[in-house]
């Protein structure tokens, strides 16, 4: 374990330190915030770190060395940095590393080697991140936090010391030269287009528990759009005839009923006779008188003779 022996209340507020090494891992061109830093801090503290806890730039460098402004003499922050150094467990044979999270809303000042050629500088506005294995000096700023007694570092611009490459999370560039794809620059990431928030959803679909299921669309048939908007009719110049009040279509006609022959139509008379005979009561009914009986009419049911 490394010694400590300068502490963080010995810095002077507003000295500059600049440590060099090869970029291991950056992310200068925005903040890590929201959801990111949350899952930041989970990762910091099962690796045993302090989590951050605030928005913040980061910058991790191997064979790190601080650049000393006198080597005869070197100065506290020099001094306190260069004891913050550590050794990688996962990478053994990167040298001494060093790791600066940088919180607070500013972001650091990038600066790339002139295409002049003449060891001059040009601050980097492509607003991409830096790739891996870039030669960097991180120049770091002493500050006091409010309210906290400690000093800080603030990492306040980085310089690269070579011709910029650019984290393109796929294939690098040299990757595709050895296959022979030569791109004529470098290649730049293209934003999507936005999408219309007042679009929301397509139109027809319902999204449900994250799924999307088929929903009702208007129609556009004729007829329907038609019923659906009512349009003003015009009135007519001369009096119109009386519309016929409408009749129901005539009712279906009973199917006619099968012809009797003359011999079907006495049985059925007889049947009828024999039936009403057997239906006598104690008053009776009177049995009318015809040509097949040839006497006087009599009483049907309870009768006395003398």
């Amino acid at each position: 374990m490394t010694t400590h022996t300068i502490s963080a209340s010995q810095l002077v507020e507003g000295k500059s330190v600049l440590i060099r090494g090869k970029l291991a891992f950056a992310v200068l061109t925005r903040l890590i915030q929201g959801a990111e830093l949350v899952a930041s801090d989970e990762r910091k503290s099962k690796n045993g770190m302090n989590p951050v806890g605030r928005p913040h730039v980061t910058a991790t460098i191997v064979n790190a060395e601080v650049q000393l402004a006198d080597p005869s003499n070197p100065t506290l922050e020099e001094q306190f940095v260069s004891e913050r150094r550590y050794p990688s467990r996962k990478n053994p044979n990167s040298g001494p590393n060093y790791a600066i999270d940088s919180k607070g809303s500013n972001l650091p000042v990038i600066a790339i080697p002139s295409a002049a050629g003449d060891g001059t500088y040009d601050q980097d506005e492509s607003g991409q991140e830096l790739a891996h294995g870039l030669d960097v000096t991180l120049v770091l700023r002493v500050y006091k936090p409010k309210n906290f007694n400690n000093r800080g570092l603030a990492l306040d611009q980085v310089i690269v010391h070579e011709k910029p490459r650019y984290y393109t999370g796929g294939i690098g560039q040299a990757d595709l030269a050895a296959r022979g794809i030569v791109f004529n620059g470098a290649p730049r990431p293209i934003q999507a287009a936005p999408v219309d928030a007042a679009a929301g959803d397509p139109v027809g679909t319902e999204v449900e528990d994250g799924l999307s299921f088929p929903a009702p669309q208007p129609t556009t048939e004729p007829e329907v759009m038609a019923a659906q908007v009512q349009t003003p009719v015009a009135q007519p110049t001369a009096v119109a005839a009386p519309v016929a009040a409408a009749t129901p279509p005539p009712a279906a006609a009973p199917a006619p009923a099968p012809q009797e022959t003359q011999e079907q139509e006495i049985a059925r008379l007889k049947a009828k006779i024999n039936v009403l005979k057997g239906a006598g009561s104690a008053v009776g009914a009177p049995v009318a008188t015809g040509p097949w009986n040839g006497g006087p009419a009599e009483q049907a049911g309870i009768t006395y003779q003398s």
